[in-house]
């Protein structure tokens, strides 16, 4: 009777060990894209490059600062 429970143990730990291996591995992690950050020549916040503007070589985070900041220059 101990052969028959050791034998059927044995098959147990053969059977999980060979499940575990047929399980598909994790897939790696996917590759973040990151982008590059610019900081707001008029009020120092940081966006990302895609979403900032560009004037006279300056990076601005909307529309008004970039319109704010021509107007501060002098003429």
């Amino acid at each position: 009777m101990s052969r028959l429970v050791f034998l059927v143990a044995i098959v147990a730990l053969v059977y999980l060990l060979l499940k575990s291996y047929r399980r598909p591995s994790r897939k790696p992690h996917a590759v973040e894209v990151t982008e590059d950050m610019v900081r707001c020549a008029y009020c120092g916040v940081n966006l990302p490059k895609s979403e900032s503007l560009l004037a006279d070589g300056k990076r601005y985070c909307n529309e008004a600062h970039r319109r704010a900041q021509a107007n501060d220059l002098p003429s």
